[in-house]
């Protein structure tokens, strides 16, 4: 074309007949979208910091929308959606959780904490600890290779002792947290530990000694899972489910004690049967039903002690021990029955 001046590649085109028309279109909602920009920067915090607020001219309901989908990009918005008036919509802001406030300490005395209770509650915790010191005494013994009838005397002791701390703690009032798993501690150790190390200081020698250790570790194990079920189970007034630890601990440091002269496998098979009676889902009575039932049953046994005590000891463990299925077969007529 004559007259024609080319021109710079980098100038912009001037000329009403441009080629390219769509060019000037994304220039169009390239200054929109500059504008959205500019209405998303204009926010401002509020001063309880709990959503964000921006402030807006007015929208049609297209541009509305537009901009809610260009901020959800950004920020998260509540699941009830974002308010889109005319002149704000509000935004939650991402606060930084709290850090958690530690719980406060749980008291070993709970209640008043005056002098008299301290004093009754250190010798409710002296009660324990003397059980549990009376049972080390009583494994001192027993590895020592001193007499065993020395710990099964420790072991009776320790009886003794476990029942007066909650005599004590129940009259007092100072029963807690606290005193309970002390208590449990007490007992996992002078009955599930020094009971079965005193039967197997007493038997070594005269029993195969791989048959004597199991017998007494399941001892040990039967103890420690009756006494966790104990901690977490509901109490029963009336019975206890399972032999309780006290009450095989007493067996076993009476038959030491006694020295019954039955043969060896006939006491690892004894050993074996208070531990699984110990785990056992069979109800047994409690002392205070025991002391319950008519006189001439419990003047028998003080006879039959005069007489023979080793014969009745075991009588009276045998007929304990079988109580607790007998009592559960009865309770299952009674229930189909009913």
């Amino acid at each position: 074309m004559e007259g024609h001046v080319p021109r710079a590649i980098w100038r912009r085109r001037r000329t009403t007949d441009s080629p390219r028309p769509q060019g000037r279109q994304w220039a169009g909602r390239l200054r929109q979208g500059g504008s959205f920009a500019r209405q998303m920067l204009l926010v401002r915090r509020s001063r309880r910091g709990a959503t964000s607020v921006i402030d807006a001219p007015e929208l049609s309901t297209l541009e509305a929308r537009r901009l809610a989908a260009a901020i959800e990009t950004i920020a998260p918005v509540s699941p009830a959606g974002p308010y889109l008036g005319p002149t704000r919509i509000d935004v939650p802001v991402r606060r930084e959780p709290e850090p958690a406030t530690p719980p406060a300490p749980i008291p070993l005395l709970p209640g008043e904490r005056t002098v008299g209770r301290r004093v009754k509650f250190a010798l409710v915790q002296g009660c324990t600890l003397a059980s549990l010191l009376l049972g080390m005494t009583a494994i001192m013994f027993a590895i020592t290779g001193v007499d065993s009838r020395l710990g099964a005397a420790c072991l009776l002791a320790c009886i003794t002792f476990d029942g007066l701390d909650g005599a004590l703690a129940r009259k007092f009032g100072v029963a807690s947290p606290f005193g309970v798993q002390m208590d449990s501690l007490g007992d996992m150790t002078s009955f599930g530990i020094a009971a079965p190390i005193v039967v197997f200081g007493s038997l070594r020698g005269e029993v195969n000694t791989g048959l004597l250790i199991g017998a007494c570790a399941l001892v040990a194990a039967c103890a420690a899972i009756r006494l966790a079920r104990f901690n977490v189970s509901p109490k029963d007034g009336r019975f206890f489910c399972g032999v309780p630890t006290t009450m095989a601990a007493a067996v076993l440091a009476l038959s030491v004690l006694l020295g019954l002269g039955l043969p060896g496998s006939v006491m690892v098979a004894g050993v074996t049967l208070i531990a699984i009676a110990m785990v056992s889902s069979f109800p047994y009575a409690k002392l205070v039903k025991v002391f319950k039932l008519p006189p001439w049953l419990l003047i028998l046994p003080i006879f039959g002690a005069l007489l023979n005590p080793r014969l009745t000891f075991g009588v009276v463990v045998l007929a304990y021990l079988l109580s607790g299925p007998l009592l559960w077969a009865y309770q299952r007529r009674v229930a189909a029955r009913a």
